[in-house]
């Protein structure tokens, strides 16, 4: 069976297309930078591969740049578009409505519509690649893997609001949890390589969005994202945690609309809002010529990283191994470098020679008088898509 898998996230594009169940990789790539002049797109088969850099205005447009690679003569690995049974999708958010993977209907793309609320960066993304697919493979089965569903496991103590109790029975308003594929991968890939089932994990997700989660017995028990993927840890263009009394203020003194705030929370705010630029590369090329705004960002990234792992650490009484993994976990070692410094009294300990190399693979960085496990792990959310849109085509 030859899947497509897409991942549209909220500025780029990973696609894969495999044959299952064998896993085997025919094509990939990843289109970054969606929305900028100088969006680069990557592409590889056996025999080709190319990068190439032009204006991709939006998620629509990366797509069919995708489709024309895998049909093109000159690139193409399918003769007839009909080659390929299906086509797994990731998307975001699934609220309460969806707990696992599922068969996209009519129905269920109205549902990730009416989520998109709760993960506007994201759902929309999402459902523009299934309709683009829908048109472009219209005999494959479209299959849908929610981002929240591997954080279904978090316990009440931990997915609760201390709000009003008919705001949780009626409403759904709960700790949801995103990347939760990636999440579910690289746990996995930890699990088997400390050969530990009873392990304790905190697996941390750096990319243009970012979250932790602490995964005990390979299960999801709590997670750093929550209703929606805006709190947190900085990301590129979202806030991360802060006060509620500033969107009050915002509301009630500067005369901010609901639109507004969402806007300034969501696409004006973290390193963007800190720094002028979203693109984690950029800060650190600033802050290694002197920016005291790129290098006072890097910091506070790096900080909140910090709390969370000694909450992650607190509440599962122990730490077995750190998982750094997404774009920036797995490419950024002053990252890696920053959140691992003065963290001895929890038994971390990074070494620098092995922090500063490039992975393909996963990898252990941590220093010899380190208790705990330090793993770049090379996440690989589309092989995980592929293998549960394969299970549920096999029922």
């Amino acid at each position: 069976m030859k899947i497509l898998v897409l991942n549209a996230g909220s500025s780029s594009i990973k696609f894969q297309l495999l044959a299952m169940p064998q896993g085997e990789v025919i094509a990939k790539g990843l289109i970054e930078r969606i929305g900028l002049n100088d969006a680069e797109i990557h592409y590889k088969t056996k025999h080709f591969s190319l990068n190439n850099t032009l204006a991709i205005p939006n998620h629509k447009t990366g797509l069919e740049k995708i489709i024309n690679y895998l049909s093109n003569k000159e690139t193409s690995v399918i003769n007839h578009i009909d080659e390929i049974n299906a086509v797994g999708h990731r998307v975001v958010h699934g609220g309460n409505t969806f707990q696992k993977t599922t068969l996209i209907t009519k129905a269920v793309k109205q549902t990730i519509k009416d989520l998109a609320f709760l993960a506007p960066l994201h759902n929309p993304a999402n459902l523009t690649g299934i309709t683009v697919a829908e048109a472009l493979f219209p005999k494959a089965q479209q299959v849908a893997v929610f981002d929240t569903a591997f954080h279904q496991t978090i316990p009440e103590v931990a997915h609760r609001y201390a709000i009003p109790n008919q705001l949780y029975e009626k409403e759904n308003i709960r700790v949801y949890g995103f990347h939760g594929t990636s999440h579910q991968y690289v746990s996995q890939e930890a699990i088997n390589y400390l050969n530990k089932k009873n392990s304790k994990i905190i697996s941390i997700h750096l990319g243009n969005g970012c979250s932790m989660t602490a995964i005990q017995d390979g299960k999801s028990i709590d997670h750093s994202l929550g209703f929606g993927p805006m709190n947190g840890l900085i990301m590129g263009t979202r806030s991360g945690d802060i006060d509620q009394s500033v969107i009050l203020y915002l509301m009630q003194q500067l005369s901010y609309t609901t639109t507004d705030i969402s806007n300034l929370l969501q696409k004006e705010s973290g390193m963007l809002g800190l720094t002028g630029m979203s693109d984690l590369r950029d800060i650190e090329k600033a802050a290694s010529a002197g920016d005291k705004n790129a290098t006072l960002a890097l910091a506070m990234n790096s900080y909140r990283i910090k709390k969370y792992i000694g909450a992650y650490t607190a509440i599962m009484n122990g730490l077995d191994a750190l998982v750094f993994t997404a774009g920036i976990g797995e490419n950024s070692n002053v990252i890696r470098e920053q959140v691992c410094s003065n963290l001895s009294y929890l038994g971390i300990a990074l070494d620098e020679i092995k922090n500063n190399n490039h992975f393909d693979k996963l990898t252990d960085i941590e220093h010899q008088s380190s208790a705990v496990k330090i793993l770049v792990i090379p996440t690989n959310e589309e092989l995980e898509i592929a293998k549960q849109t394969y299970k549920l085509l096999q029922k």
